[in-house]
This record gives C-alpha cells, sequence and structure tokens, in this order.
C-alpha cells in the first residue's frame, strides 16, 4: 500500500463538530473534498446522493429546526436546553448534510448498495479534507428525520437526510484510538 494514503488513513480522527473552528476549508479545497465524493463507487451511476451546504447565514435557521425537534421530542425541555440545541448549528465553520437519494425509478439498485455509496463519498470527503489540511467529523441525531429539517432542505419524498459532515480546524488534536484488528472482524466462509 502507498504510505502516503496509509499514513492518511491512519491519522484520520473524527472530530465533533463542537471541535472544529476556525478556519475552515475555502471555496478551492471544498471544491476539492466534493470532488472526491464524485470518486466513490456508484452502482448503475445512480449517484444516490447530494450534499447541502450549510452557510453561516442559514445557521439561524438550522438552530430553530434542533430547537424545534427537541421540543417535539420532549415538550418538557426548557429554554436552556432548547439553547443549547441551537448553539449545535453554530458549530464547525463548514456544515454539509450529506443526503441519500432513493429515487423510484432507481429501484433497481437496493436502498442499502445506495447508503453504501454514500457512505463511501462521505468517507472520500473525510480523507480529502485530511489531505488538504483540515479535520473533519461526522453528526446526527433526533433532528435528521424531523419535518422541520426535511422542510428546510427542501428534501424530495424520496430523499433523507442521513448525517452532517463538518469541516475545519481541530481545537486540539486527538490522540488515536485503538482500532480493531482484522481478526477481530474478518471470518472465513
Amino acid at each position: 500500500m502507498d504510505q502516503a494514503l496509509w499514513t492518511a488513513l491512519a491519522g484520520r480522527r473524527n472530530y465533533p463538530p463542537r471541535r472544529l473552528i476556525a478556519p475552515g476549508p475555502d471555496a478551492v479545497s471544498l471544491e476539492r473534498i466534493f470532488e472526491a465524493a464524485a470518486q466513490g463507487p456508484d452502482h448503475g451511476q445512480l449517484q444516490p446522493w447530494r450534499f447541502i451546504v450549510v452557510p453561516s447565514a442559514r445557521r439561524a435557521d438550522l438552530g430553530e429546526v434542533f430547537a424545534q425537534a427537541l421540543a417535539e421530542r420532549d415538550p418538557d425541555s426548557d429554554e436552556t436546553v432548547r439553547a443549547r440545541a441551537r448553539e449545535k448549528a453554530f458549530h464547525a465553520p463548514c456544515l454539509v448534510v450529506a443526503v441519500l437519494v432513493d429515487a423510484p425509478e432507481a429501484n433497481k439498485v437496493p436502498a442499502a448498495e445506495k447508503l453504501v455509496s454514500l457512505g463511501c463519498a462521505v468517507q472520500n470527503m473525510l480523507i480529502a479534507a485530511q489531505a488538504t489540511g483540515y479535520s473533519s467529523g461526522l453528526a446526527s441525531g433526533a433532528a435528521m428525520g424531523s419535518q422541520g429539517m426535511r422542510d428546510l432542505l427542501r428534501l424530495a419524498p424520496h430523499e433523507r437526510a442521513i448525517c452532517f459532515v463538518a469541516f475545519g480546524t481541530a481545537s486540539e488534536p486527538r490522540p488515536p484510538r485503538e482500532r480493531p484488528q482484522p481478526a477481530d472482524f474478518v471470518t472465513t466462509l
């Protein structure tokens, strides 16, 4: 294996969005990150995914979606808890939503395969971010499937928001975590 590729894979760390600070990727770096997404496997060339950038001008709208989703799940939540939910929208200098596109006319490919394709596109983005000098992480939560989120993102009926992909600069480096060994997860039939 190419040593540079192995170093990039082994050096990648997941940073929660709250641990990512400015600077985030500039327009050129973000374009390269999205180009990396397009290199993922895509059975049938369906492109069963898309990405939505959440600009800083729309973060307050996203925060309201988080607060409303929390209020729907927990009507007894107080304003302090809802304010913390709103604050999550302002974490990470660059925030992107990964969307699964499961178009009915593309049913020749199972939904699970489309989700794997999205996962590969996201992984390519994470590695590309690392290669361009940025840290990254994934976040999801109960608000992803809320009607408010669907409305904000203007999702079609056959689309589903899967997770947020956050990019920025790590506020502090994370040490490597112990990874499983292949013998822990590989068997032979």
